[in-house]
């Protein structure tokens, strides 16, 4: 773990490992009241049609099960299956408390000052809430803490490392801007599969959405997709697999994945993208783990002095081990 200021001028941060975990009982969680407004490509459907659409993570049968059980609310009003949806209506689901998958709970902080958090985080917890995960998050953990804390970015909840935090009204204004324009480096270590027969590569395969049998659309590459540009530097080769320092100029979701199948060389252990960056012919989800991705390094001017700044995160073991 590092935390270097390149001009050492920068407000001091504390840079002390310091090894957090949730203290909170892994049983139910408080249950959520999801809220959408219906938008004019879905007005004259009928609510159990939406609901299923909407959220493809349950069948048919169960939406009629919580619609029934008076879940499902248009306008504060209980509602039927079959009843019909207006434009601009207020449709709330309010889930019930469930019980959260086991994730690891806890993080460790890289570097911290009164405008900026830096965390590590582990392979498995999600970065934000999203689908069965609410409180079982990198977010939750880090506000019990710092609840003023805002994240920058998100990392895949099977991808390790930094997470940048914003702590002030001021930094999320200027590190946001700073992203947007592109002036935040990112530094990832990556096992991939095979060898490649290049030590450098450059990929720049649009990114957009594909059909996925069962969410309906994810990312993967795809000819009519957005502009994604992807710098891989060859750090060590094994048998079968090669270790790879990843520099990204965009953002797009799951780019790294993405761009190391579109090579030829997809993440070792992922159950998404094959070669050529196409989703598997039995694809599984894009949380699913078992893949090899840590963000290692990041850099960008702080946001109340201008110095630059670099947040560095131990390799994980794995990685570690592949460096050799």
């Amino acid at each position: 773990m590092a935390v270097n200021d390149t001009d050492g001028l920068c407000p001091p941060f504390s840079s002390r490992p310091q090894a957090r975990r949730s203290t909170r009982p892994t049983t139910f969680n408080q249950g959520f009241a999801y809220r959408d407004v219906v938008g004019p490509a879905d007005a004259g459907t009928s609510v159990l049609a939406y609901l299923v659409h909407r959220y493809r993570h349950s069948s048919s049968e169960v939406w009629r099960q919580r619609i029934a059980a008076g879940e499902v609310r248009v306008g504060g009003t209980a509602v039927d299956a079959g009843d019909v949806l207006r434009r601009g209506a207020s449709l709330v689901w309010t889930r019930p408390p469930w019980a959260e998958p086991d994730v690891p709970l806890h993080f460790s902080v890289v570097g911290q000052d009164r405008d900026l958090l830096a965390v590590n985080k582990p392979r498995g917890l999600p970065t934000l809430p999203n689908g069965g995960f609410l409180t079982h998050t990198l977010l939750h953990l880090v506000r019990g803490e710092w609840p003023e804390a805002t994240p920058m970015h998100r990392l895949g909840r099977g991808t390790s490392g930094l997470v940048l935090f914003a702590r002030s009204r001021e930094a999320r204004g200027v590190v946001a801007t700073a992203w947007r324009e592109g002036r935040v480096a990112r530094i990832y270590r990556a096992l991939v599969q095979g060898a490649p027969k290049e030590d450098m590569l450059t990929v720049d395969h649009p990114i957009g959405r594909v059909p996925h049998p069962r969410l309906g659309l994810v990312h993967a590459a795809a000819a009519d997709g957005r502009p994604a540009r992807t710098h891989l530097r060859v750090v060590a080769r094994h048998a079968g697999m090669t270790l790879m320092e990843v520099r990204i100029e965009t953002g797009r979701p799951h780019q790294i994945r993405i761009h190391a199948a579109s090579a030829g060389h997809p993440l070792v252990g992922d159950p998404l993208y094959v070669a050529g960056g196409a989703l598997a012919s039995d694809p599984g989800l894009p949380g699913d783990g078992g893949y090899f991705l840590h963000a290692h390094r990041l850099t960008l001017g702080h946001p109340v002095t201008g110095r630059q700044v670099t947040f560095e995160a131990p390799l994980p073991a794995e990685l570690r081990h592949a460096s050799r």
